[in-house]
Parts: structure tokens; C-alpha cells; sequence
């Protein structure tokens, strides 16, 4: 059996593939000519496949993406070709949920107001304050501007192992719950039922923070567009952490200015980086982070772990942990 890699990764991450790899042969092809020679007997492939190398493959059985993400990584006959595909889903769960409760807790108390404000102004009708009063069991005014989370449902769209991380820190908070999904139907200890994507209007209706956590694919594309806006509660706020084109920045932009929806919070964009000029960047009520929700120290590890578990499977004649459906695209 034979590995080949390309492009070609540092000395560290070979030597633990090498191991992982036991009786099959790895080749760290250098560049671009010596992975189209090496491919055309290997079993097994890791990193950017084109059409090219995929053409001179005679023999391959298995790809493994070094994304998570497939919509630039699919090509038409890498979708009809029998080897099977495996991608690095799984190593951004947390860190993504940690964001998404971030910017919903800078709606939820106005964060996002304060720090561009930088003055003793609380945010909202203080007439509407209530009373103060120093006695135990008390707590501090609370202005009727700002949220209290229990009081509120968080909807996730796309209920993948992301979307259930949200939920779970969701309900930590004491938020209701809701999801969408064309495939999971719940997330056992979290919520007991994910409705199908034919109850999304009812999801939308129903929450005060919408998440999208969905991958993009040919469903997917540009599925948030002024219809689905104006489904939403008024007092609403999307927030995606998905991927840029499921969104349609341009309805976006005038649900916004209609007062459709209360605000956004953007880690991807259907254009990034996000031009200097839109006018999403001025607007008060948005919260734009620069495709950083999946940042951590700790992705490099996991991203080799799942390599590497995949390796030892491929090896055991076992299939990839992290196996997609390259026609749906996840």
C-alpha cells in the first residue's frame, strides 16, 4: 500500500504519519511532478487533490481533505470517482460554540454598544430601572435594554457536531432550544427533538438568536435571503458562523436597515475579507469578527490526531473516521 502527500508537510508530521502508517509507504511528494509520478500506483491520498492528480491515479481508494469544508475541495470527478473521501470535521466544535456565546452575550448585554461608546451611559430607557435596594437576595439594576438569557431561545441551523456543541453551552446558559437538520433528529441530553429544514420558518419565528451552523453546499447557497429575514422576529439577531455564502449579504444589508431583524454577528462573509467600504462595517447593531470563530491553540494537534487516526484505519482496512458524502458534501 502507498501514501502520498502533497503538498508535502514538515519533518515532525511525517515522522508521526511514517509510524502511523506501519507497512504502507508514505511519499512526502516535494512538489507538484513528483506527486502526479507518485500518485499513479498509490492507494491512499492527503492533501489537495486536482483533477490532474486524480487523472493519474490508478489505483486510489481513499482521500483525506486537510478541511473540514468540501465546496473548494469537490470537483466533479472526484464526486463520481469510487474512492472514498474523508474530511477534518470534529476539530472545531468547542472553540466555534465558545464564539457564537461570545457574541451572543455581547448582544445579550450591549457589549458591543459600550466598547464603541466608552462612556457611563447605560444603554436603554432608564426610567424603565428598577429600584435598588440593598438587602441580601437583592441583586443591581438591570436595564431594560439588556437580555436575560434564560428568558430567550437560541435556534441553531444545521445540527452537525458544531450545532450541538451551541446547543449544549446554550442550555448551560438556560436558554430555550431549538434546531433544524436535514439528517440528526436530536442531541441526546440537550434536545430531545431536531425538527427536519421544513420547520426552518418555525425555527425562525420562535428565536431570539438564529445560528447558522450549516455547511455550505448546493442546498445551503444563498438559503438566507430577504424571505427567510422577514421571518424573523423583529427583536432577532442572526448570527453566522457557517459560511459566508449561505447568507445573501446584499438582503442582509436592507433587512437590516428596515428594522426586518435587530442585528448581526458575521464570522464569515459571502465576500471576505469584507470590503472597507460595505455598509455592514457602520452600522451599530453589527458585530463583524474576521473568520476567526475556529482559532485555538489546540487545532494543529487535533488536526494531525484525526490524520492520523484515519492513517491507522485505512491501514486495518477500516473505514475513515470522519467519512463524507461527497455528493451532499459533508
Amino acid at each position: 500500500m502507498k501514501l502520498v502527500i502533497s503538498p508535502a508537510v514538515n519533518d515532525s508530521r511525517l515522522a508521526r504519519i511514517v509510524t502511523a502508517a506501519g507497512p504502507m509507504t508514505v511519499v512526502n511528494a516535494a512538489d507538484a511532478a513528483t506527486a502526479v509520478c507518485e500518485i499513479v500506483d498509490a492507494d491512499a491520498f492527503f492533501g489537495k487533490l486536482t483533477p490532474e492528480l486524480l487523472r493519474a491515479a490508478k489505483h486510489l481508494r481513499w482521500v483525506q481533505s486537510p478541511t473540514a469544508s468540501l465546496e473548494h475541495y469537490l470537483f466533479p470527478e472526484l464526486v463520481e470517482h469510487p474512492c472514498q473521501l474523508s474530511n477534518m470535521r470534529g476539530l472545531f466544535s468547542d472553540v466555534i460554540a465558545d464564539h457564537v456565546m461570545g457574541l451572543v452575550l455581547c448582544f445579550a448585554r450591549n457589549l458591543h454598544v459600550y466598547l464603541r461608546q466608552q462612556t457611563w451611559a447605560p444603554v436603554g430607557d432608564q426610567s424603565a430601572v428598577t429600584d435598588f435596594v440593598s438587602a441580601p437576595g437583592t441583586s443591581t439594576p438591570v436595564d431594560a435594554a439588556h437580555q436575560h438569557l434564560s428568558d430567550l431561545t437560541l435556534g441553531v441551523v444545521g445540527v452537525g457536531a458544531i450545532g450541538a456543541e451551541i446547543l449544549q453551552r446554550a442550555k448551560c446558559f438556560g436558554m430555550s432550544l431549538r434546531g433544524v437538520d436535514p439528517q440528526r433528529r436530536s442531541v441526546e441530553g440537550v434536545l430531545d427533538e431536531v425538527w427536519p429544514v421544513e420547520r426552518l420558518p418555525e425555527l425562525l419565528a420562535q428565536s431570539d438568536y438564529v445560528v447558522i451552523a450549516a455547511p455550505q453546499t448546493p442546498e445551503t447557497y444563498k438559503l438566507f435571503r430577504r424571505p427567510l429575514f422577514q421571518q424573523m422576529r423583529r427583536s432577532a439577531v442572526l448570527v453566522n458562523i457557517g459560511r459566508g455564502a449561505i447568507v445573501d449579504l446584499a438582503d442582509l444589508t436592507e433587512a437590516l436597515r428596515a428594522g426586518e431583524i435587530a442585528g448581526a454577528a458575521l464570522d464569515v462573509c459571502e465576500i471576505e475579507p469584507l470590503p472597507a467600504e460595505h455598509p455592514l462595517w457602520r452600522m451599530s447593531n453589527v458585530i463583524i469578527t474576521p473568520h476567526v470563530a475556529a482559532a485555538s491553540p489546540r487545532i494543529a494537534e487535533r488536526h494531525l490526531e484525526t490524520l492520523l487516526e484515519n492513517v491507522r484505519r485505512f491501514v486495518r482496512g477500516e473505514p475513515p473516521a470522519t467519512l463524507v458524502d461527497k455528493r451532499k458534501w459533508y
